[in-house]
Order: structure tokens, then C-alpha cells, then sequence
């Protein structure tokens, strides 16, 4: 069965958020770990100072890790849609609040547009999964 291009760009935009946010978890939980301040990432901090800080929520280890988890769920979300299977876009349209809760508290711009576009790609695209 060949997956559809739209699945397939669903799946890149998983790993990109995957990726491009998990990634920066590793050294805030570093310097957390470490005693020090959240890292600063092109001149913005890595989930800190955003909205989770304002209503009395600390950006803590385990705060991060969750975030972390939440990525990592996303690139297997994207590894299963890439071989154009139903879960993966399950997972994917499950982990879409979970995100926005975190893409609120951290104050993250860009995955409420990208997780946006790739679910329309996945509803567009549902019924050749399997």
C-alpha cells in the first residue's frame, strides 16, 4: 500500500515539533538539574518566563519531562503515520490538547500552526490509513 503525500507531510510536521521542541528540553532540564536558570535559545528562553510562570506554575524538571514525553509520543506519532497507520493518527489527534497545554504554559508560537496544518492533512487523509 502506498501511503498518501498528504500522511506523509503529516508525519514531517510530527517530527519537526518532535524534534525542534524536544530537542531544547535536554538542556533546560540540564540547567535545571544543575541548579541554574532555564537556557536562553536565539534569545528566547527554553519554556521558561511564558504563561505557566504567570499563574504560579514553576518551569520544573518534571514539567520539562512531561513536555519531553509529549515530543517523544509526537515522532512516534509521525513514525506510524509515515507507514500510514490508523494509530499513528489517532495518537497524533489525542496529543494535539495535551501539546496545547504545554504550547500555552511555555508560550510556543508555532506548534498550535504546524499541529493546525497536519491535522487537517490527517483528517483529509483518513480514510486511506489502515
Amino acid at each position: 500500500m502506498t501511503v498518501p503525500t498528504q500522511l506523509r507531510a503529516a508525519a514531517i510536521l510530527l517530527w519537526f515539533t518532535a524534534l525542534g521542541f524536544g530537542i531544547f528540553c535536554l538542556p533546560a532540564i540540564g540547567n535545571l538539574l544543575a541548579g541554574r536558570g532555564i537556557p536562553y535559545v536565539l534569545g528566547f528562553p527554553a519554556y521558561g518566563e511564558g504563561p505557566f510562570e504567570r499563574v504560579g506554575i514553576p518551569t520544573t524538571v518534571p514539567l520539562l519531562a512531561a513536555f519531553l514525553l509529549v515530543c517523544i509520543l509526537e515522532g512516534l506519532a509521525g513514525w506510524l503515520l509515515w507507514h500510514g497507520d490508523k494509530s499513528g493518527a489517532v495518537l497524533a489527534l489525542a496529543l494535539v490538547p495535551v501539546g496545547a497545554f504545554f504550547w500555552w504554559g511555555f508560550a510556543l508560537p508555532i506548534p498550535p500552526i504546524v499541529a493546525l496544518v497536519r491535522t487537517v492533512l490527517i483528517v483529509l487523509s483518513w480514510q486511506s490509513l489502515r
